[in-house]
Parts: structure tokens; C-alpha cells; sequence
């Protein structure tokens, strides 16, 4: 008599309604947050040609699209500012009058509570060199003196509205800077979402056209190897003891050991950033008919999720969270 298997774990598998029941992740609109360009002296959004259905938004458009995002369940949305002009200090972003702090408080105007606002404390889209800090006479970025300004910009940032601020510079020390700013100006509620393991990485390129970059050189003076794991991890207890209040590591599908890793140890929440490029390069093959779209894009979620992350900040938020993808 032919010996069959007893322990058979196709029958877990059988019809959909079986596979849901024992899905292990899940990915569910409330952890998911939107990462949104607000662009000074447009009327109507801009579209970035990089990364097809994606904008750069004027401010009533940008309050439409909170709009949304609340509506769908969305956990957050992640604001990014585009200024008119730049100088060496990125000094627009200092100003409650400068594009991003104005962002922030037309979203807090439409939504108020009903989604978590979060601002990029950040220089690199304010300066004309494009680096992320202030640079030293030989033309390095400056560390310290960076520091000063990131704890000027998380204030303005403050008093603009924002839940969240979200150190992305890599800049040794800078939460411990800005939590103690924060403190000390009566912010204590205002948390921190660090990027925390951000690695100099060739995905940031569809980003570059959506913030109208002026980078020079590049950024591997100050942003992670990507060879680097256990620094990753170490970034991320760093961060933690300065006073994050979440850890994030960027980019989310090239780094999904350093994503288990980080989950594995931190005592708080852990963010992935599914980068422009990984929007792009998804989006680029779909069009071209090589790939299945949705299906790759519930897969890709689901990756980051299943390696670790708490919540995902990805290009197709809204879409997910509106249900508009029609995977099985």
C-alpha cells in the first residue's frame, strides 16, 4: 500500500476564504502613511513624470488629499516642501511663512486629528547645494551647525501644527537636539520619527525630481553603506536613547534584514520607507505589461510588514487604503 501524507498543509490553502483565516500579516490602512509634496507657487498639482500618479500639490489640492487620506483610514501623511527659492542655509524652511510650515497648517485645518500629520525636519530640499545640513568651508556638511537648524525647523514645524516631526539628515545627535528644543518650548505631545538606519541609496532618484533637487555630489559622507547591517541597528538604539519615539529604516525593500533586525531589539514602533524608486521601477514594468501591478504592490506591502515594520510609509497609500487595488 502506497504511503500518503498525513500532514498536508495544502488544506490551509484550499479557497480564499481559507487563506485569509490564516494569513499570518496583514496590512491594514491605519498603519500606513503617505508621503505628499506641497509645492510653492503652483495652482494646480504638478505631475512628476518619474513617478507616474504621483504630484507635487498646491495647498487647496494638498487639503484635498488630506481629505482623502482621513477618509480611507489612512494612519498618516508625510509632507514635504518644494520652496520657490533656496539659499546656502535652506532658511525657507525656518519660516512659518515658507511652504512646508504652510502645509502643515492647512492639513491640520482640514483634518485636524483625524490623521497624523508629519513634516520632513530636513534641509535638503530648502538648500541650493541640496545637502541635507549646511556646509563647512571646505564644503562639507556640518554636523553641529546642522543641528542648530534642525532644532529651529522642528519648532517652526511645532507651531505650525504638525503631530510629528522626522529627522531624515543623518546627522549624529539630532534627535537628542530636537527633543530637548521641543521640551524646552512646551512641545513635549510633538513625537519623533527618526530616520534612523538611512542608507545612500540609488532608489532616491524619482524623489530628487519631486523635491526639484540641486544636489551636488552625494551624500555617502553622512548616509549608511548599504553593506552595513548591524550599524543600521545601532542608528536605530541610538536614536532610541536620544528619544525617538519611532525608528524607520529607508529604503524598505533592499533592507528587509536590516528592518528584522531593528524590529527584533527596539523597544518602540518601527517605520520602512517604500521609496521612489521602488514605486517607479513597479510602476515602470506594469505599464510595459511585464509584471501583474497590484498583485506586486500587495506583495511588496506585505514583504515589509511580514519582515518586521509597524507601518510603511509608500507612494500607494491611498490607493491601498481606498481599496482600489482588486488582488484576490
Amino acid at each position: 500500500m502506497t504511503a500518503f501524507p498525513r500532514v498536508r498543509p495544502r488544506r490551509l490553502r484550499t479557497t480564499p476564504a481559507m487563506r485569509g483565516l490564516v494569513r499570518e500579516t496583514r496590512l491594514d490602512p491605519g498603519q500606513l502613511i503617505a508621503p505628499v509634496f506641497v509645492r510653492e507657487d503652483i495652482a494646480a498639482p504638478v505631475p512628476i513624470s518619474s513617478m507616474p500618479g504621483q504630484f507635487q500639490f498646491d495647498l487647496d489640492s494638498l487639503r484635498r488629499y488630506a481629505a482623502r487620506c482621513a477618509e480611507a483610514g489612512l494612519g498618516g501623511i508625510d509632507l514635504f516642501g518644494v520652496p520657490g527659492t533656496r539659499d546656502a542655509t535652506g532658511s525657507a524652511a525656518l519660516a512659518a511663512e515658507g511652504i512646508l510650515n504652510r502645509g502643515i497648517a492647512a492639513v491640520r485645518e482640514e483634518v485636524g486629528d483625524a490623521l497624523v500629520v508629519i513634516a520632513d525636519t530636513c534641509l535638503d530640499e530648502f538648500t541650493d547645494h541640496g545637502h541635507c545640513g549646511v556646509l563647512d568651508e571646505e564644503g562639507r556638511v556640518d554636523n553641529d551647525a546642522t543641528l542648530e537648524l534642525y532644532a529651529q525647523m522642528a519648532l517652526a514645524q511645532a507651531r505650525a501644527g504638525t503631530h510629528m516631526v522626522s529627522p531624515s539628515g543623518m546627522m549624529d545627535g539630532q534627535v537628542g537636539v530636537i527633543r530637548d528644543a521641543l521640551d524646552a518650548e512646551g512641545f513635549e505631545e510633538v513625537a519623533i520619527l527618526a530616520y534612523s538606519a538611512k542608507y545612500a541609496s540609488a532608489f532616491y532618484g524619482p524623489f530628487r525630481e519631486a523635491v526639484a533637487s540641486t544636489l551636488r555630489g552625494d551624500r555617502r559622507s553622512y548616509q549608511q553603506d548599504p553593506a552595513n547591517l548591524r550599524e543600521g541597528v545601532r542608528e536605530a538604539l541610538l536614536d532610541v536613547e536620544e528619544g525617538a519615539d519611532i525608528v524607520m529604516v529607508k529604503p524598505a525593500l533592499s533592507s528587509l534584514d536590516v528592518i528584522a533586525a531593528v524590529a527584533a531589539v527596539s523597544p518602540v514602533p518601527v517605520a520602512a520607507y517604500q521609496v521612489s524608486g521602488e514605486y517607479a521601477m513597479v510602476e515602470a514594468a506594469a505599464e510595459r505589461g511585464w509584471i501583474a501591478r497590484e498583485a506586486v504592490i500587495e506583495e511588496t506591502l506585505t514583504a515589509i510588514r511580514r519582515a518586521g515594520a509597524d507601518l510603511i510609509l509608500s507612494y500607494w497609500a491611498l490607493e491601498v487604503a481606498e481599496g482600489r487595488l482588486s488582488t484576490p
